[in-house]
């Protein structure tokens, strides 16, 4: 049998207070797709970094091989000389400089001393084609989708001749259609002898791509099982250590008096109507926002009501006003021309972020790592910063006792895989970094909790901590809107769903009317025609 393309042995590596990898060992065929999947902080993106040459040689323990020969990356162009290209969430590329330039970016031809421009167009424009991109070579990548994007960074990798593709959640902000085009495009590659690294949280994608799973847990490497053989639940098992049976975890209902888990006819009956609590906590009739004075409106006729204890989802496709509708709810974008918004009974015409704290309506946003988190901060800063005015005594100082005291509350009810409150946020993985962002939410006391894409980027085990969170939220008759592009996620989380269609609202269904082709038809806008 030949040896693997690229392999790991017995690799260990260790930050202050976090060993990060314990013994990884991972193998990786010629011409396969492999896929790598794990638990936020399982060790995926630290293997990644040293298979890229990001943490070189010498920093580590354990050792790389290619070719069945032992490497040692000082760095990236190490790795890269050896054929390995990574490709991360945060996209490698300039904004303000055309396709052409990226993809030649360090490497353009030259005439001399000079560029030569029109061999770079002509040799983007032939990659472009003959990666099926009707794309020309002089468009700015600022004018550019995700999606769009992330084919650029490949094209770029191919022409560099690059044997190995690490692709690390390359679909996590693209569209279903966006993912179909990758994943074709990855297959043909595949065909032409490339070798693919693929790290998704999707599991369904990883079946439809992958011929390997590798499956890390706690920073070792647990088991390699072939797609044909494996299961998701067999996956799962293997990365969270335990049975799950139900990712969706049962509702429990709110009372006036305690909490109680509600059987499948009461929870039908309280849907679209809460019986115990009729007056709705948040009221929104005919809201009409542009995103600037003078511009046309955006959102457009929006109505709704949202009651405690409930859970309100928002779908829609990318572009259809789910994140403007939240951010606007907040106080933080747009300029509303029409329309009125109640909050606890009360009018709520002008919002401001610090104003929607003070009255109990909070938002979790879907870019933690723009909106938020301060990620050269420590976890306990980033935790009360939206709370300060709660520990803030006369003369404007601060209680620090009484802070780090609440900050250990949430740290340690969130379960954050951390050494401690005081280890800064940026390194942490993105799971860990959701619930630190929606620990920060929760210590502001809300009733109403927006919630934009919460479980983007994290893995399953991640992902069912906050659904518990969730539910444990109504449960306490705090009121909740959920924003996902995930269909089974809203119809498996939420009491109702509205799909928004071009900033106007496309469908609404009760839990006894969800079903995924009607609620994808009404994002399209043809709510008739499921």
């Amino acid at each position: 049998m030949s040896a693997p393309l690229l392999e790991a042995r017995d690799l260990v590596k260790k930050f202050p207070g976090v060993i990060a990898l314990k013994g990884v060992n991972f193998a990786l065929a010629a011409g396969e797709v492999h896929a790598l999947c794990g638990e936020n902080g399982a060790g995926k993106s630290t293997l990644i970094k040293l298979l890229g040459g990001i943490y070189p040689h010498g920093s580590y323990e354990g050792e790389l091989r290619v070719d069945g020969k032992v490497a040692a990356f000082h760095g990236i162009r190490d790795a890269e000389h050896a054929g390995i290209a990574v490709i991360t969430q945060e996209f490698a590329l300039v904004d303000e400089l055309s396709v052409a330039e990226n993809i030649f970016l360090g490497r353009a031809p030259r005439r001399g001393l000079r560029v030569d421009w029109l061999e770079m167009q002509t040799r983007a424009a032939a990659l472009l084609k003959d990666f099926g991109l009707d794309l020309p070579p002089e468009t700015p990548v600022r004018q550019l989708g995700i999606g769009q994007k992330q084919l650029v960074e490949i094209v770029r990798a191919m022409d560099k001749k690059s044997r190995v593709l690490v692709l690390d959640e390359p679909t996590a902000a693209l569209t279903e259609q966006e993912v179909e085009v990758l994943l074709g495009h990855l297959r043909r590659l595949r065909s032409q002898g490339t070798t693919c690294i693929y790290i998704s949280h999707k599991l369904d994608e990883v079946f439809a791509i992958a011929d390997r799973i590798t499956v890390l847990r706690d920073g070792a490497s647990i088991v390699t099982l072939t797609t044909k053989e494996a299961t998701i639940p067999i996956v799962i098992r293997h990365m969270v250590g335990r049975e799950i049976t139900d990712l969706f975890p049962k509702k429990v209902g709110w009372s006036a008096l305690t909490p109680t888990r509600l059987d499948a006819a009461t929870a039908e009956q309280r849907v679209g109507v809460n019986a115990l609590h009729p007056q709705p906590i948040l009221s929104v009739r005919g809201l009409n926002v542009a995103p600037a004075k003078g511009k046309p409106a955006f959102l457009r006729d929006l109505s709704f009501d949202l009651r405690p204890g409930e859970v309100l989802g928002f779908g829609g496709l990318m572009g259809a006003g789910r994140t403007e509708l939240l951010m606007h709810l907040f106080g933080a974008w747009g300029h509303r021309l029409g329309g009125e918004v109640t909050l606890r009974g009360l009018p709520y015409a002008r919002p401001t972020p610090g104003e929607s704290i003070r009255r109990g309506l909070v938002l979790a946003s879907e870019d933690r790592r723009r909106y938020g988190l301060i990620l050269g901060q420590e976890i306990g800063f980033n935790l009360s910063l939206s709370s300060l005015r709660a520990f803030t005594r006369v003369g404007g100082r601060l209680d620090l006792p009484a802070e780090e005291v609440e900050n250990q509350k949430f740290f340690s009810s969130l379960r954050v895989k951390a050494p401690g409150q005081h280890t800064r946020a940026g390194t942490l993985s993105g799971g860990n970094q959701q619930k630190v962002v929606l620990g920060k939410a929760l210590m502001t006391g809300p009733t109403v909790v927006m919630l934009d894409e919460p479980t983007r980027g994290i893995d399953v085990g991640a992902k069912l901590e906050v659904y518990e969170l969730i539910n444990a939220l109504t449960a306490e008759g705090k009121a909740v809107i959920l924003v996902s592009s995930e269909l089974p996620e809203l119809m498996g989380m939420s009491d109702r769903v509205i799909m928004l269609h071009e900033g106007a609202v496309g469908g609404e269904f009760a839990r006894a009317e969800f079903a995924q082709e009607k609620l994808l038809a009404a994002a399209m806008g043809h709510a008739h025609a499921a």
